[in-house]
């Protein structure tokens, strides 16, 4: 039976495999970069390492780990491991390619050297945020929402008052999703969407 359990160490190659799958907008992005680790590396496994108790997955029949959630309860201290421990660790291992031009690949390793804490309202206001991928076989099942109302609990636990995700602006139903959910559109542009949530703590 299909079921949602925390991460484990063993759990990494999955998550790899499983974030390459859905990267190109829920689809499979296997080839679209030179490295196709390089998703994994900046938008998966790192949250998963730096706190498993915010990662959690989802096992199918034939123990496959077919999904995950991953988190920060602090989008900045997050961006500051990154920059400081996570990226010097793993950018050796992806080629640049010098061009005027920069190449898809180019334009994640970018992203990966952007990221540093910043004076954000949308990051003070809701400062976790998330990162979930399904594989296609997961649809239909509940999955997705399950996933966050587990992490929306812990969150709520831990006293984080607010969660945030950035999508890509033409996954719309993804964002129809996220709605249902009682997501708000935080903001919109450049290609990238955000919304949030308020979290109500958890008392007792």
């Amino acid at each position: 039976m299909t079921r949602i359990r925390p991460f484990r160490s063993e759990d990494v190659d999955a998550l790899y495999d499983v974030c390459v799958k859905t990267a190109d907008v829920g689809a499979d992005a296997t080839g679209m970069l030179e490295d196709d680790a390089l998703w994994g590396d900046l938008f998966a496994v790192p949250y998963a390492l730096r706190d498993p108790a915010l990662c959690w997955v989802v096992e199918a029949d034939d123990a496959r780990v077919i999904g995950y959630v991953v988190a920060t309860d602090d989008t900045n201290g997050f961006a500051a491991w990154f920059r400081d421990e996570w990226w010097p660790s793993r950018q050796a291992r992806y080629r640049r390619s010098g061009q005027a031009e920069p190449t898809a690949q180019d334009r994640f390793l970018a992203y990966g050297d952007r990221m540093a804490p910043r004076e954000d309202p949308i990051v003070r206001e809701y400062p976790a945020h998330l990162h979930i991928d399904l594989l296609p076989e997961t649809q239909g099942q509940g999955l997705g929402r399950r996933l966050i109302d587990t992490l929306l609990a812990e969150l709520g636990r831990r006293g984080v008052t607010g969660l945030h995700l950035a999508m890509n602006a033409d996954n719309a139903s993804a964002g129809a999703f996220y709605e249902r959910l009682g997501f708000a559109l935080l903001a919109s542009g450049d290609g990238s969407t955000t919304y949030g949530i308020r979290i109500a703590p958890q008392l007792g």
